[in-house]
C-alpha cells in the first residue's frame, strides 16, 4: 500500500493476520481473481490506495531475520516500509481484537495490571518507537480518521484491556463479529446519575441481605453471593433490557451460590418467607411429599422497572446436580415459546442459565445443552449464559479443574461471544449485560458472561476456605465489597453524597430487620409454590378420581390410518417404506394391529382432540428399528412430510424430532418442556431402553422426586425398548429395576405392556388423564413385528387400559399352578405350554408394574382355588428385573413365599454370545413348568 504522505498511511482496521506472508498471498489472489478472497480482503485491496500500488512479494526471510520482519528491495524501500507499518498496525488492531481479553484487568483479587502479551507487544509487529508519533487514517476504528499509534494502542487498551474482555474473534460469521467490534470499539459512556443510583441501590440490596443473613443465621449453609453481589447488577440490567425490547418473560436456571439473593432481590420472594425456612417454621403438615433444602427451591414474581414497565420472572428449582438444571431450563423455555408462538412472538421468552465457574467447565452437560442451541427441536432463540466465577470450585484451583485457560472455553464450540468482566466493576458488569442482551435479540444465539468475582467465605458458610486457599483469603480478607468500592468511586467523582451512601443502606437494614420481626410473629408458613404447574389438590388426587375415556371410534381409526397412505402426488416414498404404510390399513382388516400401527392410532386421534403431542429421541421419527416413519423422506428429492399432519389444523401440533446423541441433556429438555406444557402428550424415546443410564441424574432428581421436592409436576414419558433377545449386554435391559427402585407416594407410572391395545390405551391415558405424573414404558423390540403380539380393532374402540391381563385361555378348574411375568416372556411360556399340551398352568400378565396392581391381581388369583404354586418368570437375571420389586407384594398376596424364575444373579444384563442366550432362554422356559 503507498503512502500518501512521508507520515499518513492508509489502513481499514479489518482482520488481517499477524504475518506479512499471509498479506502478500491475499493479495496475489486478489490480483489474479478478486472473487477468490474473501469480502474483507477485497475491501482492504481495493480501499483507498490502488491495489496495484501494493507493496510486490517480500523476498524470502533468512532464518535468522526477526519474525514478521519483510525484507523488501532497496530501490522499493520508503513507499514499501510505509505500507507494510500500515499492514503492521492493521494487523496490531486485529491482534488485539483476538487476544486483548488475556490483558484485561478482570481478576478484583489483583491491583496489578494485566501482565502484557508478548504478541500485543508493537515490536512483534515490527512497528519502532519512531512509528509511535506518526499519523494513521484508521476508517471505522474508535469513531476516528486520524489517529497516532500511540493513540492507537490507547484506544485498544480502553476498549479490550480494562476491566472487561472480550473474546468474539473465533466466531465464523463476519457479520456479528463486526457487530460486536462496532459496539466494543465505541465511546463508553459513563452512566447518568440516575442509572449509577440504581446500580449502587442494587449493590447495597444485595450486600444487605447478604450481610443480614450472615449476622442472624451464623453457621447456616446459605451459598451466599458475597463477593459476587454484581450478579445483582448484571440480573437487573438484562431485566431492563428485557422489558424495553417488549420480553414478557424471563426463565432463570440457576445453582446454590447466590439463589437465595436472586430470590429475594430479582424474583421479590418475601424476606419471611425466607427467614420462615431459615427458622424451619413451616407446617409440616402441609408438605405435600419430602420438601427441600432452601437453596435448592424456585419462585415466580413480577419485575418492575422504574417506568412502570414488568416483566414475569422465575426461577427454576435445582438439586445439587449443579448444571442439569440448564437443559430443564431450556425445555421449560421452549415450551413456553412454543404456545407463545401462536401469537407470533416466541421471542417473549428469554432464558437465562447461571452456572458456576467450575462446574462450567467440568460438568459435560453444559456442552450438551450448548450443542442443542441450534438444532431445530431445542433452540430458543439464544441463552443469557451467566457463569459467577469465584475463581475456585469447592476447594479446587482452576488449574486442577480445567485444561484450558478460561472456565468458559467450552461455549466456542457454538462460537458464543464471550464477554469477561471485573465484578467489582459494576458498569462495566451493567454494559456488558446490555451488549449480551442485544447481541441475543439481534442473532438469536447464545452468549456468555463470565462474571469475574470470588467468594468471601467457603463453598458453604460451615467451611474454612483457608486451609486450601491460604493465599486468596488473605487477598479477600482485606478487601472491600464491591457496593463500598462503588460508593467510595461514586462520592470520589462527585455524583454522590457519603450521607445518601449510607442513608440506603441503613434504610435498607431496617427494612430486613422488620422482615425478620415480622418472622417471628407469622405462623408457621406454607412451602412455597415453584414455577410451574404445581397444584396441591392435584398431588394427593388418587388415580381412579378422573378416569379419561381412552376408546375411539371405528371412524377415527380409519381416518387417521388413511393419512399414512394419502400422500402429495408427486411424493416417492422409499420402495422399502411404502409396504408398511399399506399394512397399517391393512392390519384395520384383518384384526392384526400391530405396535407401530397402534401408537399412530394413539398419536393421531389425540392430535384429532386438540391434544399436543411432541415425540423427540435418537432417530425416533424412523424409529430405530425401523417402525414408526413418522417422517417420510421423498426418495428422489429428499423433501420430508409428515402424515399425521395431513389430519386437519389440530394436527400440526405433532412435533417429531430426531434429537442429538444425548441421553442426559435430552432427557433434562423433555422433561422441562413437560412442565411448562401439561397439556401436551411429551415422549422421549432412547435408542434402546439401557441408553436411559446416561440420564439417571434426570430420573432421580426430577423425573422421580420433583413432585414431592418441589411440588413441580411433569408428565413426560419415557419409551425404553427392552427385551432379551440375544443382543448383547447394551442392548437387552432398560434396567427396570432402576426407575422400580425409585417408585413411592404413587409418583409414577412403571408399565410393560405386551399388547399394541394394552400401549394404545396407555399412552392415551397418559395424555388424557387430569392427574399428571411420568410415565415409564418398557416398549418391545422383536415384538414389534411379531404376529402373536397384535391386536384386533375392537381393542381400540373400547375398554380402556388394562393393569392385568387375565389368562381366559385355561379352564380355572384344573390349574395348580401360576406364572406371572412382564413383557415379551410371556409369548415364549404361551408358546412352551401349547407345546406341551399343559392344561395345569395359567399364565397371567402384569402390565403395569407400579402402582402395583394389588386389587386386579388379587382377583385374578382367585379364580384359581386350585392354584397352590405361584412363580415369578422374568428373563432378567434375578438381581435385576421387577423381582425384587414384585416380591413383597406377591408375598402379601399370595401369604407365602413366591418363586422366581430368571437367569442367575449377573453383573451384566444379558450374555454376548446369541447362541449361549438361546440355551438360556430356553432353559428357563422349561424351568418355569418343572
Amino acid at each position: 500500500m503507498a503512502s500518501q504522505s512521508d507520515t499518513r498511511t492508509v489502513i481499514h482496521g479489518l482482520d488481517f493476520g499477524l504475518n506479512e506472508w499471509v498479506v502478500d498471498e491475499q493479495r496475489q489472489r486478489y490480483l489474479h481473481d478478486p472473487s477468490s478472497v474473501d469480502e474483507g480482503w477485497r475491501e482492504f485491496f481495493a480501499g483507498p490506495t490502488s491495489a496495484a500500488t501494493l507493496p510486490g512479494p517480500a523476498a524470502p526471510v533468512e532464518p535468522t531475520s526477526r519474525p514478521g520482519r519483510a525484507v523488501v528491495a532497496p530501490e522499493h524501500k520508503d513507499s514499501e516500509e510505509a505500507a507494510l507499518n500500515a499492514v503492521r498496525v492493521a494487523a496490531l488492531i486485529h491482534a488485539y481484537r483476538v487476544r486483548g481479553h488475556l490483558m484485561a484487568g478482570t481478576d478484583p483479587l489483583t491491583s496489578r495490571p494485566a501482565v502484557a502479551h508478548p504478541e500485543l507487544d508493537v515490536a512483534a509487529f515490527g512497528l519502532q518507537a519512531a512509528d509511535r508519533a506518526k499519523n494513521f487514517v484508521v476508517d471505522g476504528f474508535a469513531g476516528h480518521t486520524t489517529m497516532t499509534l500511540d493513540e492507537v494502542l490507547g484506544a485498544l487498551r480502553e476498549f479490550y484491556c480494562r476491566s472487561a474482555g472480550f473474546e468474539y474473534m473465533h466466531i465464523q460469521d463476519s457479520r456479528e463479529r463486526r457487530w460486536i467490534q462496532q459496539r466494543v470499539e465505541s465511546t463508553q459512556h459513563t452512566p447518568d446519575r440516575a442509572h449509577q443510583l440504581r446500580i449502587l441501590y442494587r449493590l447495597g440490596a444485595a450486600e444487605a441481605f447478604e450481610t443480614f443473613l450472615q449476622t442472624k443465621y451464623v453457621g447456616h449453609k446459605r451459598y451466599s453471593l458475597e463477593g459476587g453481589e454484581s450478579t445483582i447488577v448484571l440480573l437487573d440490567a438484562l431485566l431492563l433490557r428485557a422489558i424495553e425490547d417488549g420480553v414478557a418473560e424471563t426463565v432463570i436456571g440457576m445453582a446454590h451460590r447466590g439463589r437465595l439473593n436472586v430470590l429475594a432481590n430479582i424474583i421479590g420472594k418475601s424476606y419471611a418467607q425466607i427467614f420462615g425456612e431459615f427458622e424451619d417454621a413451616l407446617d409440616i403438615e402441609s408438605v405435600q411429599g419430602s420438601g427441600d433444602v432452601k437453596y435448592h427451591l424456585g419462585a415466580e414474581g413480577i419485575y418492575r422497572a422504574l417506568n412502570g414497565g414488568t416483566i414475569a420472572v422465575s426461577v427454576m428449582a435445582n438439586p445439587s446436580h449443579l448444571e442439569i438444571v440448564g437443559p430443564v431450563t431450556q425445555g421449560v423455555v421452549r415450551a413456553k415459546q412454543d404456545l407463545a408462538a401462536e401469537h407470533s412472538r416466541p421471542s417473549l421468552v428469554l432464558p437465562v442459565v447461571v452456572h458456576g465457574d467450575a462446574a462450567f467447565a467440568g460438568q459435560g452437560v453444559v456442552a450438551e445443552t450448548l450443542n442443542m442451541s441450534q438444532l431445530p427441536g431445542y433452540r430458543t432463540g439464544g441463552t443469557v449464559h451467566v457463569v459467577v466465577n469465584n475463581q475456585v470450585g469447592f476447594t479446587t484451583r482452576p488449574a486442577n479443574g480445567r485444561s484450558s485457560t478460561y472456565a468458559t472455553d467450552v461455549a466456542r464450540m457454538v462460537e458464543a461471544p464471550i464477554f469477561h468482566v471485573n465484578g467489582d466493576d459494576p458498569e462495566a458488569v451493567d454494559r456488558v449485560a446490555r451488549l449480551a442482551f442485544d447481541y441475543r435479540r439481534t442473532f438469536r444465539k447464545d452468549v456468555v458472561i463470565d462474571l469475574v468475582c470470588y467468594r468471601r467465605h467457603g463453598h458453604s458458610e460451615v467451611d474454612d476456605p483457608s486451609i486450601t486457599q491460604p493465599l486468596m483469603y488473605d487477598r479477600i480478607d482485606t478487601k472491600s465489597s464491591v457496593r463500598t468500592l462503588y460508593a467510595e468511586s461514586l462520592v470520589a467523582r462527585g455524583d454522590i453524597g457519603e450521607r445518601q451512601v449510607e442513608g440506603a443502606r441503613r434504610n435498607y437494614q431496617d427494612h430486613l430487620e422488620r422482615a425478620f420481626a415480622e418472622t417471628r410473629s407469622l405462623p408457621a408458613l406454607a412451602p412455597a409454590e415453584v414455577v410451574p404447574g404445581t397444584d396441591a389438590g392435584q398431588r394427593t388426587a388418587p388415580r381412579t378420581a378422573h378416569r379419561a375415556v381412552t376408546a375411539i371410534d371405528e371412524a377415527t381409526a380409519r381416518r387417521v390410518i388413511a393419512s399414512q397412505t394419502d400422500l402429495p402426488p408427486e411424493f416417492t416414498v422409499h420402495p422399502r417404506v411404502l409396504p408398511q404404510l399399506h399394512r397399517r390399513t391393512a392390519t384395520l382388516e384383518t384384526g392384526a394391529v400391530d405396535w407401530a400401527t397402534a401408537e399412530t392410532l394413539a398419536v393421531g386421534s389425540l392430535l384429532l382432540e386438540g391434544v399436543p403431542v411432541r415425540l423427540a429421541g435418537q432417530d425416533s421419527r424412523r424409529g430405530t428399528f425401523g417402525q414408526r416413519h413418522a417422517v417420510l423422506t421423498d426418495r428422489r428429492t429428499g423433501a420430508e412430510h409428515t402424515p399425521l399432519r395431513s389430519l386437519g389444523p389440530r394436527a400440526e401440533d405433532f412435533a417429531p424430532y430426531d434429537s442429538m446423541l444425548s441421553e442426559l441433556a435430552a432427557l433434562a429438555f423433555e422433561y422441562g418442556y413437560a412442565v411448562a406444557r401439561p397439556e401436551a402428550l411429551v415422549l422421549w424415546e432412547a435408542q434402546f431402553g439401557d441408553f436411559a443410564n446416561g440420564a439417571q441424574t434426570v430420573v432421580d432428581e426430577y423425573i422421580a422426586s420433583s413432585e414431592q421436592k418441589w411440588g413441580q409436576r411433569s408428565a413426560v414419558t419415557l419409551l425404553l425398548p427392552h427385551g432379551l433377545e440375544g443382543q448383547g449386554p447394551d442392548h437387552s435391559s432398560a434396567r427396570i429395576e432402576r426407575f422400580l427402585q425409585l417408585c413411592a407416594q404413587d409418583n409414577m407410572t412403571v408399565a410393560m405392556p405386551s399388547l399394541p391395545g394394552n400401549y394404545f390405551h396407555l399412552l392415551r391415558q397418559q395424555a388424557l388423564d387430569v392427574r399428571r405424573r411420568p410415565l415409564v414404558v418398557m416398549t418391545p423390540k422383536s415384538m414389534l413385528r411379531s404376529k402373536a403380539a397384535t391386536s384386533a380393532l375392537a381393542e381400540f374402540t373400547q375398554g380402556r387400559f388394562r393393569p392385568i391381563l387375565p389368562d381366559d385361555t385355561v379352564d380355572p378348574a384344573p390349574v395348580t399352578r401360576v406364572l406371572l411375568c412382564s413383557g415379551k416372556v410371556f409369548y415364549d411360556l404361551d408358546a412352551r405350554r401349547h407345546e406341551s399340551g399343559s392344561i395345569n398352568t395359567a399364565i397371567v400378565r402384569v402390565e403395569r408394574l407400579y402402582p402395583f396392581p394389588e386389587e386386579e391381581l388379587a382377583a385374578e388369583l382367585a379364580r384359581f382355588p386350585g392354584a397352590t404354586d405361584v412363580r415369578w418368570v422374568q428373563e432378567e437375571p434375578e438381581n435385576q428385573g421387577a423381582w425384587s420389586f414384585v416380591a413383597p407384594y406377591l408375598h402379601r398376596l399370595t401369604g407365602r413365599p413366591v418363586e422366581c424364575v430368571s437367569r442367575p444373579g449377573a453383573p451384566a444384563p444379558a450374555v454376548g454370545s446369541a447362541r449361549r442366550h438361546g440355551l438360556e432362554q430356553k432353559t428357563l422356559v422349561t424351568s418355569a413348568f418343572e
